[in-house]
């Protein structure tokens, strides 16, 4: 019975890659096997504590075995107190295969901080535009370019690297680089009627999520379909200003903000078209729940993870990434169509299967026997 260590940044919070390790880790462990642990940082309220699992936003399974490290003070104290407590777990739990969940800088060191006894993936879940700022001044973007020389530099120690979607490859310049996707979550028995007039997106408020956009396009939508709602899920940030814009906009009647919703498969179910606005992704996860419902998607083809995802004029639709108005008519012709929304929804979840979790954990699967 092999032994998973997995290294990651905390596993309490309500994103992706949270979502993703929930399921990953739960397969891995109870349906194929592995002896599953997890290393997490600054949490010794809990320490290796199971009932821990008690404040999680999605559920780990019963038998993942938590384990965490306490890092603070200034850098130097902050990088002694990491390097030695991930040696010291390394050393005690004896791993077969270390995985690598963060993508922080920190991560792209633990091949030279561990040595390469053990094999070491890294799974890179964000693109590299994460590190690219609107209207870089010209010294910030030798940085940024300097930043993607080391991150390229030392991302060839890793054993292999592992990112989300073929587009995802063009970033990077590896002979150590696979493609595995992210896991669906879940496979609904209950699909989306697609009849209640509500359009949902699901994502944290941010400069990449670009709700921004989302209310421009909205606010050019006809006024037939003022009866129509926007319902956005995600963790606020008022520095974004988003409510006053859809005042602005003169939308606030027709669009709802939302904190992050724990059964957020419960308002799949009241929605009829999923859409997605970003300025760059990893994946896209939230893309494969709407799908796996029945929901058609309309998103911006940014990079990466739509294009991977969408099967366009199929199962959903791309608009040209930042057109407003393109987005503003695809998400039209599914509202004032619903034998169309019937037909590309029915697409969607029939499609989306290639993402069921039992299929992307056997690749996982096949490359830790590859590897072991």
């Amino acid at each position: 019975m092999k032994k998973l260590l997995y290294i990651t940044n905390a596993i309490s919070g309500s994103g992706g890659l949270e979502r993703v390790l929930s399921v990953k880790t739960k397969v891995l462990a109870e349906d194929f096997g592995y002896i599953v642990h997890i290393i997490t940082l600054s949490r010794t309220e809990h320490g290796e504590d199971q009932s821990c699992k008690n404040h999680l936003f999605f559920p780990f399974s019963e038998k993942i075995k938590l384990h965490n490290i306490n890092v603070s003070g200034n850098l130097f104290q902050y990088i002694s107190q990491y390097v030695t407590g991930i040696r010291k777990l390394v050393s005690e739990i004896k791993p077969d295969i270390i995985l690598v969940c963060d993508d922080g800088w920190k991560a792209f060191f633990l091949p030279k901080i561990l040595g390469k006894k053990i094999p070491i993936i890294y799974e890179r879940h964000v693109s590299k535009l994460v590190e690219v700022s609107e209207n870089q001044s010209i010294i910030k973007s030798m940085v940024t370019k300097g930043k993607f020389k080391l991150m390229d530099f030392l991302a060839k120690d890793f054993t292999r690297f592992i990112v989300l979607t073929d587009g995802n490859k063009n970033e990077w310049k590896l002979p150590n680089l696979q493609v595995i996707p992210n896991p669906l979550p879940f496979y609904p028995t209950e699909k989306s009627s697609l009849e209640n007039k509500k359009v949902i997106a699901v994502g944290k408020q941010s400069y990449q999520k670009s709700y921004d956009r989302l209310l421009k396009s909205w606010s050019l939508i006809d006024k037939e379909f003022q009866d129509w709602e926007l319902h956005i899920y995600g963790k606020f940030d008022e520095n974004l200003g988003l409510e006053q814009l859809a005042k602005d906009l003169k939308i606030e009647k027709q669009v709802f903000f939302h904190l992050p919703e724990k059964n957020i498969e419960e308002k799949y179910v009241e929605s009829s078209i999923f859409v997605l606005s970003s300025r760059y992704e990893g994946f896209g996860m939230v893309l494969i729940e709407a799908m796996s419902f029945g929901i058609p998607c309309v998103s911006f083809n940014c990079p990466y993870g739509p294009s991977d995802i969408i099967k366009n004029n199929e199962d959903g639709f791309l608009a040209e990434n930042g057109n407003e108005k393109e987005l503003a008519e695809k998400l039209q012709k599914l509202m004032k169509d619903e034998n169309l929304r019937q037909q590309m929804g029915n697409k969607a979840r029939e499609n989306v299967q290639r993402f069921l979790a039992e299929n992307v954990v056997k690749q996982w699967d096949e490359l830790f026997k590859r590897l072991a």
